[in-house]
């Protein structure tokens, strides 16, 4: 189990339930869709957003993707917001009888190794100070292929596979983990072998 200062944003309950065998961190559910129409909830995610920092953990599915964003963009420059993402795994969590909409796994799915090397590296690689050297733009990801171009998407998926990151990823929100946890030098490195 790790010490996470930060308050840990998730999707649902048995989401929480899982964070808690890896961490003593305080969790936020946000009920899905419910934090659109419950404000006490965004409320709680920018106070502890001003207090302590949140860090985002949702599924890596497409509603997970829109929770996350409408929290980012309502927590804005008023509190910090790190980003903590699970791969793309196709499956099933055991309590469901079928897959999701998308298939993947969510949070609950994940196993607790996973949940832990994906929570320390946001909290303790992130927290390091800044790489040296030069950091990735969007300008490389475009002259890299991996933005703006016919097959970028396709090229982007492929890193994020790589990286253990959810596919449908953006490429600004892959910018910043890069920058954050890899660095250029070793992106470099990955895309040569990609």
């Amino acid at each position: 189990m790790i010490h996470i200062k930060e308050t840990i944003v998730v999707e649902g309950k048995f989401d929480k339930e899982q964070i808690k065998k890896v961490t003593d961190a305080p969790v936020i559910c946000t009920g899905g869709f419910a934090l659109y129409t419950d404000k006490s909830i965004i409320k709680s995610i920018r106070t502890m957003a001003q207090k302590t920092g949140v860090i985002v953990l949702t599924d890596a599915d497409s509603a997970g993707f829109r929770i996350r964003n409408y929290i980012k963009q309502c927590v804005g420059k008023q509190g910090t917001v790190k980003h903590a993402y699970i791969p793309s795994i196709e499956g099933k969590e055991r309590r469901k009888r079928t897959p999701g909409k998308e298939g993947l796994l969510g949070v609950e799915g994940i196993s607790e190794q996973s949940l832990l090397q994906i929570l320390e590296t946001v909290t303790e690689v992130m927290d390091a100070v800044q790489r040296e050297g030069k950091p990735i733009t969007k300008a490389m990801l475009f002259a890299d292929g991996l933005s703006g171009g016919e097959e970028s998407a396709q090229k982007r998926k492929k890193l994020a596979r790589k990286l253990g990151l959810p596919v449908r990823i953006s490429a600004n929100a892959l910018i910043e983990v890069l920058n954050a946890a890899v660095g250029y030098d070793e992106y470099k490195k990955i895309l040569k072998e990609l």
